[in-house]
C-alpha cells in the first residue's frame, strides 16, 4: 500500500486532534493503528505521533486556557492539578516499566480495556451527580494513569480526563488540565527515543503537528460552547466505546 499524500496526514491529524482536544482523548489511540494501516512502519508511528501530540497537548492546553475552560496560571489548583499529574507520569513509567516485566502483552491490554470500560460507565452513571473535589482520589486516578501510560503508552487521556470528572474536577478544566499532563508524559518519552538512540521521521511529526496545531483553537472554542452535561455524556461515551475496543481487540489475539 502507498503512503498518503502529506496534505491527507494534516487533515487526518486535524481531525483527530480536534476530538482529543476537545473530549481529551482519542489521537494516539486512532491515529496509531490507522497510519499502520496506511503502510507505515511502527518505528516510524509510535515517535512521531508523540512529537506531534506534544504540540497538540501543549498548544491545546494555551487555548483552553484563553477561551477560559481552565484556568493554568501559575498557583491556581487547575495547574497544581495538572502539575501533580505530570510529576505522577514522570515516576509512574518508571515504576510501570520494571512492573511490566512480570506482565504478558495480553495482560496489560485487558487490564487497561476493562479499567477505562469500568470508567466510562461509572462517568455515564454518575454525570447528574455533583461532587466535592478530592485530592485523595485524584491522587489515586493519577497514579493509574501514570502507570497506565508506563505499561503501554496507552489508557491515559480516558483515565486523567474520566477520572477528574469522577474526582470533582469540572468537566472543561479536566480537559485542559490533561492537555498540559499529558504534554509533560509526551515529553519524556520523546527524550527516551531520542536517548534510545532511535531514528525519528521528522518529516512525519512536522506534517501531523501542523494538522494539530490547526485544530487545538477549533477544540478549545467547541469545549466553550458546549453545555457541561453534553460534554460529560460525550466523554463518558468515547471512555467506554475506547475500553470496550480494547478489549475485544485483546481478547481477539486468543
Amino acid at each position: 500500500m502507498s503512503e498518503p499524500s502529506y496534505l491527507t496526514l494534516v487533515v487526518i491529524a486535524f481531525a483527530l486532534e480536534v476530538v482529543d482536544a476537545s473530549f481529551g482523548m482519542g489521537y494516539g489511540t486512532i491515529l496509531t493503528p490507522a497510519l499502520l494501516l496506511l503502510g507505515y512502519d511502527a518505528l516510524q508511528v509510535v515517535p512521531a505521533v508523540i512529537a506531534s501530540q506534544l504540540v497538540g497537548d501543549f498548544l491545546a492546553a494555551f487555548f483552553h486556557h484563553q477561551s477560559k475552560n481552565v484556568d493554568l496560571s501559575i498557583g491556581s489548583r487547575d495547574f497544581q492539578t495538572g502539575a501533580m499529574l505530570a510529576a505522577f507520569s514522570l515516576v509512574g513509567s518508571v515504576a510501570a516499566v520494571l512492573f511490566a516485566l512480570k506482565l504478558s502483552e495480553f495482560a496489560l491490554n485487558l487490564y487497561i480495556g476493562l479499567l477505562v470500560l469500568i470508567i466510562g460507565v461509572v462517568v455515564l452513571i454518575t454525570r447528574e451527580k455533583q461532587r466535592d473535589f478530592s485530592w485523595l482520589r485524584l491522587l489515586f486516578l493519577g497514579s493509574i494513569a501514570s502507570f497506565n501510560k508506563g505499561l503501554s503508552g496507552g489508557g491515559y487521556g480516558p483515565v486523567v480526563t474520566a477520572g477528574q470528572i469522577l474526582t470533582g474536577v469540572d468537566v472543561r478544566a479536566a480537559i485542559g488540565i490533561t492537555m498540559l499532563a499529558e504534554g509533560v508524559a509526551c515529553i519524556s518519552s520523546l527524550i527516551a527515543y531520542v536517548w534510545a538512540g532511535k531514528q525519528i521521521d521528522w518529516l512525519l511529526a512536522l506534517t501531523l503537528a501542523i494538522g494539530v496545531a490547526l485544530s487545538t483553537p477549533v477544540a478549545a472554542l467547541i469545549v466553550k460552547k458546549m453545555q457541561t452535561k453534553y460534554l460529560k455524556v460525550i466523554i463518558g461515551v468515547l471512555t467506554l466505546a475506547l475500553g470496550i475496543l480494547t478489549v475485544l481487540k485483546t481478547v481477539r489475539v486468543l
